[in-house]
């Protein structure tokens, strides 16, 4: 058994919790997620999207929130093992990696007008 895997389940909350603090803190683009989020999540309940619309926001923002961590983490690790040298290859990774993260907040940000349009226009905005 590894040094990681015999750590305590409470080090390992710990651990996930720096490093949730760390991608914040490093990436601006999670950043401007997180806002985002907030914003759609109140938005949500002022107008009463109801629960299982508010679970559908949720979970489409859970995922960009992931591909953006996901690829914050592929290009640290990239980064460490080229050691910020030049590749062609780590230029691909880190191109893809983030064409993930456009291609979900594209998804997301569709979710969000097929719930969003209907009750702004119920609520006569």
């Amino acid at each position: 058994m590894t040094k990681f895997k015999a750590q305590s389940f409470r080090a390992k909350i710990e651990n996930a919790r720096h490093g949730i603090n760390l991608a914040l803190r490093a990436e601006k683009n999670l950043r401007v997620h997180t806002a985002i989020a907030s914003i759609v999540i109140l938005a949500g309940l002022i107008l009463h999207v109801g629960t299982l619309k508010l679970a559908i926001l949720l979970l489409t923002i859970g995922l960009v929130v992931i591909a953006e961590m996901l690829n914050s983490a592929l290009e640290f690790a990239v980064d460490a093992l080229y050691k910020n040298k030049y590749s062609r290859l780590v230029k691909f990774a880190k191109d893809i990696s983030a064409g993930a993260v456009l291609f979900v907040s594209f998804i997301a940000a569709s979710v969000g007008l097929l719930i969003f349009i209907p009750q702004i226009l119920k609520a006569g905005f």
